[in-house]
């Protein structure tokens, strides 16, 4: 019989899970108001409130057109490792032939590498090349080298609990591999497929190390334009560039967290 424990009797884990939450998302937060603040330089808390720095954000070729660099290299870096991932995880998923495992190890590799050193050799290859530095190909390409192993884990983890036989039937029945995965497969895995789209986007939006090698001038992302500007000189409009980039990043994955609970709930209604 297990015994109860009373919330009164968690109390202490319930405030030392507070505490390191806080730890980890008081820095983020407060770079929100700061953002909002009339002086000329950043404070907190502010002593007044403005949008004179979201206007010099978006008044500034520097921060627009970063933006802009970062927003077509997020969506090329996700439909290129979405496509490229789901297909070899597929592959790795049905396949049967000897070098599946070092395969797959290969392609999550990046994730026991340095980033630096990723960034290095990726800079070298495009130096030796001679064509890809300071193009919007050569970061998407850059950047999905380290967004792919999680596009791979996330759609290992789905092909491993989807329902196999049902493609199979739909192949039994005169449909192509092709068209039974499309129809019959990819709906059953169509979290997994929006996780690693997302994952993917948020990653490339992120980087920094590998855009700081291998783009400059009017190539530079919004993490790179951002930290020179840091390194440089202390504008508050970083303020207002770093809250726009905690929205890019936490409001999709919040959004895909409630789509997921609306259809658990519908899924369980419909199952009763």
């Amino acid at each position: 019989m297990e015994s109860h424990v009373s919330h009164r009797e968690r109390l202490w884990l319930y405030i030392l899970v507070g505490l390191v939450l806080f730890f980890l998302v008081a820095p983020a937060i407060i770079v929100i108001p700061v953002s909002f603040s009339s002086t000329m330089a950043m404070s907190f808390p502010p002593s007044g409130w403005s949008l004179r720095w979201y206007e010099s954000f978006f008044q500034q070729e520097k921060w627009i057109g970063a933006l802009w660099v970062s927003l077509r290299v997020a969506f090329g870096t996700m439909i290129l490792t979405t496509i490229v991932g789901v297909a070899a995880s597929y592959a790795l998923n049905q396949g049967r032939f000897g070098l599946r495992n070092l395969i797959r190890t290969t392609l999550v590799a990046p994730l026991a590498v340095p980033a630096i050193l990723i960034a290095v050799g990726v800079f070298f290859i495009y130096a030796a090349l001679g064509s890809m530095l300071n193009t919007i190909w050569g970061l998407i390409l850059g950047h999905s080298v380290v967004a792919m192993p999680f596009v791979i884990l996330t759609m290992t983890a789905g092909f491993n609990s989807y329902d196999a036989s049902q493609e199979m039937v739909a192949r039994s029945l005169g449909a192509n591999r092709l068209k039974a995965f499309l129809t019959v497969t990819l709906p059953q895995l169509k979290f997994s497929v929006a996780t690693s789209m997302l994952l993917s986007f948020l990653i490339s939006f992120d980087e920094l190390i590998i855009s700081l090698m291998v783009s400059s001038g009017p190539m530079s992302t919004l993490p790179r334009v951002t930290f020179a500007t840091l390194r440089d000189d202390v504008d508050p409009t970083l303020a207002a560039a770093s809250s726009l980039m905690l929205i890019v990043t936490s409001l999709p994955p919040l959004i895909l967290h409630l789509l997921s609970m609306r259809a658990a709930r519908k899924e369980g209604r419909d199952a009763g």
